[in-house]
């Protein structure tokens, strides 16, 4: 098989376009293709994880065939020579979380981000007290421009001088840490008591690298463009701040002021968490108002805190919350999409189950930690340290898509694609989400240079072995009688509900025994949890699954992809047939949406795919309309899984309507008061029932649109061989850096 013969499957037409954008590199000028993609990544598992052939055969054989899928990260940066520097391991995970409690926090989580980790943030109050008190007021002044030094004199780290008493000059380095450094020198001297309440700090940029240059180790390539205002920015939010310590929307915002230069060019958002305390009133009313009208119906951002659209913010609770707060939290993020509740006791007691391991000890020590006994409580009953006490307490932190449970944690999630297995071949099954176990056991390999995530990793090694497809794998196992007891609501009653646990318990026994096997050949210490679900917004498309246990948002839809405008893999895309669009981003000066794509004040492409479910034409579907499943249905699929099969927390995004928020509160009331393992879910108001936007990552179409535009792209279409058509465009290096460490569906909502 070579690179040119692999073909995707027809039933993803989206595979092409989101596979050469997100995962694949340029080597030597050539784009690779999913057999070179191949070759590398399994090269890499093997001489990390000492894979015997069996093993590593195993991986290779279910990639091949796309029933499982090692984690994007490693899809991006597996096998690279880059990826073994240990100081580069943390750009083969999807998602980290950090507990904010020093300045090397906030420079870790822009390090992490930078090598494409999800940042996961704890913003609690026990945190950031132990932050130093601001003490000293900044002034910032600029100096040179990128590219001003020339390659071979520049200093790839930040050298940071004083001038006299009261300057400093900081010379950014060209790397990553010096990037990294220099925003950390920032936060150091608004608090370092040697300087007497004031300093002058000059920031030389001129060795920096000019915008478009070659990342040559990681990939992609360099954009600088805001880095300039990131100085400037940081000092304003600190200089509020003198003669104290920051609050939580403060550190939020220095947090995501380092999000927006690393994000630079707005073609993908940041993938990122912060998780306040439910009883932090400052968090509380962070993003209210963040979009603002004037009197003539022009809409602008509050600059101030423009940065807090970075990441997304969840509200934990370390009590059992009430019905009105619930209701309260529901309401709110339908008409925000903020303020997730998460009860922190349930992920707590999730992430200590090798320990509590029956549902008495779980009782009791849920009775404890509402008290605010579970140091003592713990402390009484096992002879561990209070550092691991401290520990076991603190694994609440959530990722940015809020499937992984821990304390100053890294995750690499693979991934089970159940939409290409028969639901009767259990053999096949098997086979997946043992090489989908195996693929995740590797990485528990590394050893971490920075501290606190060595302690986490010793103490507390993580993995996540996902799906995506569920929902379609059910309906190809129990038909069209399956979708009408959801239209039904999935009342309780029923045999479709034993049969779906039958599945889901099933796989969850062969991750973990798979994963375990591993750990005790190697010597490597058990995860005491090893199965989760991500939301597959971008890995699901490369075999058309509906993501992760999510219903798809129709049978049949028009799929957009995000590109910058003249990328090569939109152009090969336009001779493969697809249409291509402006982004919502691109209007003219009266505010209008460009309709052109090569007008010139077009910055990005939206690629238009139609794509068809597949079990779209099984008899009797066409009578059921999937977005009118009720929010209630939803969350009672959510908990099927979250029961049966995940034991970490399972990610996903309830879409509801108006009159289902008092409804949903109250399920969502009664799974935390009833103890059966609810941590946090995202809810959305469904674009029907509340606003439209235009030009949104999925238009739901009916059947005889769908034919229509497919007729059109195959008329359109210039060849069959989408690597051909691409390497007619290949001249240069990508703008992206591989895939995001978050790719939920809701951060793709304008």
């Amino acid at each position: 098989m070579t690179k040119f013969h692999y073909v995707f499957p027809e039933s993803a037409p989206t595979a092409n376009p989101v596979f050469f954008r997100t995962y694949s590199r340029m080597n030597n000028g050539v784009r690779e293709s999913w057999i070179d993609v191949y070759d590398r990544v399994i090269k890499g598992f093997i001489e990390l994880g000492k894979l015997e052939p069996e093993e590593s055969n195993l991986i290779g054989q279910t990639m091949l065939d796309l029933t499982a899928v090692p984690s994007g990260r490693w899809l991006w940066v597996g096998g690279t020579e880059w990826s073994k520097q240990p100081l580069n391991y943390p750009g083969g995970y999807n998602c980290t979380s950090t507990n904010l409690v020093d300045w090397d926090a906030f420079g870790l989580m822009m390090d992490l981000a930078m090598m494409g980790c999800g940042t996961g943030t704890v913003i609690e109050d026990k945190h950031i007290k132990q932050l130093p008190q601001i003490v000293n007021r900044l002034e910032i002044t600029m100096q040179g421009q990128p590219g001003d030094i020339p390659s071979g004199q520049r200093n790839d780290f930040t050298i940071c001088e004083n001038i006299n008493d009261y300057t400093v000059k900081i010379t950014v380095g060209d790397s990553r840490a010096g990037w990294v450094s220099s925003y950390k020198a920032i936060l150091e001297l608004s608090s370092n008591q040697a300087y007497d309440g004031f300093v002058d700090v000059i920031v030389d940029i001129g060795h920096i690298r000019s915008s478009g240059s070659v990342l040559k180790g990681f990939g992609g390539i360099a954009n600088p463009i805001r880095l300039p205002d990131l100085y400037t920015k940081c000092a304003n939010i600190l200089n509020q701040a003198v003669g104290r310590q920051l609050n939580s929307l403060e550190c939020c915002l220095l947090i995501d002021e380092a999000a927006i230069v690393v994000v630079a060019g707005n073609i993908r958002r940041s993938a990122g968490l912060r998780l306040f305390s439910a009883s932090d009133s400052i968090a509380a009313t962070a993003k209210d108002n963040l979009w603002q009208q004037d009197a003539n119906g022009n809409w602008r951002i509050d600059p101030d805190r423009d940065a807090l659209r970075m990441a997304n913010h969840t509200r934990a609770f370390h009590r059992k919350p009430t019905l009105d707060e619930c209701v309260e939290f529901v309401k709110k993020q339908y008409y925000s999409g903020e303020g997730a509740i998460q009860w922190a006791g349930a992920a707590v007691v999730r992430s200590n189950v090798d320990i509590l391991n029956t549902k008495e000890l779980q009782q009791e020590f849920l009775v404890a930690y509402e008290n605010q006994q579970a140091e003592q409580w713990l402390s009484s009953r096992y002879q561990i340290s209070h550092n691991e006490i401290e520990h076991r307490l603190s694994r609440y932190g959530l990722n940015p898509c809020a499937e992984i449970i821990g304390s100053d944690f890294f995750c690499n999630l693979s991934e089970v694609h159940l939409n290409q297995i028969n639901p009767s071949d259990l053999e096949e099954q098997e086979k997946a989400f043992k090489s989908a176990a195996l693929s995740v056991s590797v990485l528990l390999n590394h050893e971490f240079t920075e501290p606190r995530y060595k302690y986490s990793r010793e103490l507390d090694p993580i993995v996540g072995v996902s799906f995506t497809g569920l929902f379609d794998f059910f309906v190809n196992a129990f038909g069209v009688k399956w979708l009408e007891w959801w239209k039904q609501g999935r009342p309780k009653q029923n045999s479709f509900r034993e049969a779906e646990r039958k599945y889901l318990t099933r796989w969850k026994k062969i991750v973990h025994q798979t994963v375990w096997q591993y750990c005790d050949k190697h010597g490597l210490k058990r995860p005491n949890r090893c199965t989760t679900v991500q939301p597959s917004g971008t890995k699901s498309l490369l075999s058309g699954a509906s993501p992760g246990w999510h219903p798809p948002k129709a049978q049949r839809f028009i799929r957009r992809i995000t590109f910058g405008k003249n990328d090569p893999v939109a152009l090969a895309c336009i001779d493969y047939g697809y249409n291509v669009v402006p982004s919502q981003s691109d209007k003219d000066e009266y505010g209008n949406l460009l309709n052109d794509p090569f007008d010139p004040r077009c910055t990005e492409w939206l690629v238009e795919i139609p794509v068809e479910v597949n079990w779209a034409n099984l008899p009797g579907v066409e009578k059921i309309d999937i977005s009118q499943f009720s929010a209630l249905a939803q969350f009672d699929f959510f908990m099927q899984v979250q029961s049966y099969y995940t034991t970490h927390n399972t990610s996903g995004t309830l879409e509801l309507r108006v009159d289902e928020i008092e409804p949903l509160a109250n399920r969502i009331y009664e799974a935390i008061q009833n103890d059966e393992g609810y941590i946090s879910i995202a809810l959305l108001g469904r674009f029907d029932d509340i606003q439209t936007f235009p030009r949104l990552p999925f238009e739901p179409i009916d059947k005889h649109t769908y034919n229509a535009l497919v007729k059109e792209v195959r008329n359109r279409r210039k060849t069959k061989d989408f690597y051909a058509a691409l390497s007619n465009y290949d001249f240069q290096d990508f703008t992206e850096s591989g895939p995001a460490g978050c790719d939920s569906d809701k951060c793709l909502l304008p």
